[in-house]
């Protein structure tokens, strides 16, 4: 008998993006040019033919996908924001349907992919879990047997009575995936809603997904952490713009995603990069690192200073008060080792209405030589997401004297210099 538990064969899912124009006002002389435009399309087209709609667009999320995956496989599904990741487990939990393509599915599956979904915001704590396990096919015999284990994993026993609606959102996802991993299901997709949790939850549930593994089930995981998916999975997928990129091992299909971040870093300038995320409202265009004497460097050394620029492009044409941005630093193996951020210092900025620079000076430089890769987080203060952009720009630094005495540091071991102060008595 096949020990193939997931099969999934020319995989598409299509969605039909909306592009009206944004008016501040919408008068009744543009409502009538508009719909005399739309009208006289109409009546030109030849008989029977449609004419393309400029106010949508078709976008694939995912094409022509198919893999196959084994019992007890432990499979990393990576890749950069938009390239299809969420997508394939939705469709795999059957939350959306595909386009095109077929999956077979064997065995029972529980998914955790976001906060809110697969729990009644209405009922109980307590209550969520009895009804999870019956959708899952399970008796409440056997629920109950796996009742306490839950809730002491969960770490939820003093609200266990209360409706999961006001659970924090740690509480919610700490309950949700120990449902999603107690309640014995042959396969578990797990999106990366786990980052949600803090930091100790997030290694406990690391330890069941592997336990889960060894017990010869099946675990599906999308995540951003090459670390995390490398030490889980023994296998890794790479989507890159809805297609499948790579099927091999974990720690492969790690390399070829972060050399390919490099590689989109370095040779993709930032006005022409599509795959960010955000509203829109505010585009960065460009990224410059300056010296001291405003020369752009493309080469850095340790402990010396140098202006981070951002150029940005304002599409609301009116100021923005209160904005955040961030710069996250991210080394070889994809680790966040550096983030500069400006509600940390209360330093929230204010863009102009059309366009301008943003520039954070950083004394001192405190990374040792390598390879390093920035992103950009632009936002209206904590209401709005303006822009985002992973991979905007990548750096080589080179060993500075950041001590002041020739020592390089121990780049192997740790990224970040800092001086100490070193005394006996």
């Amino acid at each position: 008998m096949s020990d193939t538990v997931i099969l999934v064969e020319n995989l598409g899912k299509k969605y039909v993006i909306g592009h009206q124009q944004r008016l501040p006002y919408n008068t009744m002389r543009e409502s009538m040019v508009r719909g005399a435009k739309s009208f006289g399309r109409n009546l030109l087209k030849p008989f029977g033919q449609k004419v393309p709609n400029p106010a949508y667009e078709e976008f694939w999320a995912l094409k022509d996908v198919s893999f196959e995956i084994k019992q007890g496989d432990r499979v990393g599904i990576i890749g950069r924001n938009g390239a299809g990741k969420s997508t394939v487990l939705k469709i795999l939990s059957r939350i959306t349907e595909p386009t095109t393509g077929r999956i077979s599915i064997k065995g029972r599956v529980a998914s955790l992919l976001e906060v809110g979904t697969g729990f009644h915001p209405e009922l109980t704590g307590r209550e969520n879990i009895y009804l999870n396990g019956a959708i899952l096919g399970m008796s409440r015999t056997e629920i109950k047997k796996k009742f306490d284990e839950i809730v002491a994993f969960a770490e939820v026993e003093k609200f266990l009575d209360t409706p999961v609606k006001r659970y924090s959102s740690g509480m919610y996802v700490r309950l949700a995936f120990a449902v999603a991993a107690h309640l014995e299901p042959e396969i578990l997709l797990v999106d990366e809603v786990l980052a949600v949790g803090d930091v100790g939850f997030q290694k406990k549930c690391i330890g069941k997904m592997e336990d889960v593994g060894r017990d010869g089930r099946t675990v599906l995981f999308v995540s951003h952490s090459m670390n995390t998916m490398t030490s889980l999975c023994n296998r890794g997928i790479l989507l890159e713009s809805g297609t499948l990129c790579s099927d091999t091992s974990a720690e492969e299909a790690s390399r070829i995603y972060l050399n390919k971040a490099f590689s989109v870093a370095r040779g993709t300038p930032l006005s022409q990069r599509r795959d960010r995320s955000g509203s829109g409202k505010v585009r960065a265009y460009s990224f410059r690192i300056l010296n001291e004497e405003g020369r752009e460097e493309v080469s850095l050394e340790s402990g010396k200073d140098y202006y981070f620029e951002i150029g940005y492009h304002n599409h609301t044409g009116i100021i923005i008060k209160d904005v955040v941005v961030s710069l996250d630093i991210y080394d070889e193996r994809d680790i966040i080792v550096f983030l500069l951020r400006t509600n940390f210092t209360n330093s929230n900025l204010e863009l102009k209405a059309d366009r301008g620079q943003i520039v954070c000076r950083i004394k001192n430089l405190p990374l040792t030589n390598g390879l390093y890769r920035f992103s950009i987080f632009i936002s209206d203060a904590d209401r709005e997401i303006l822009d985002y952009i992973e991979d905007a720009a990548s750096v080589s630094i080179e060993a500075g004297d950041f001590f002041g005495t020739g020592s390089p540091g121990l780049p192997s071991h740790c990224k970040i210099l800092a001086k100490a102060e070193w005394s006996t008595s």
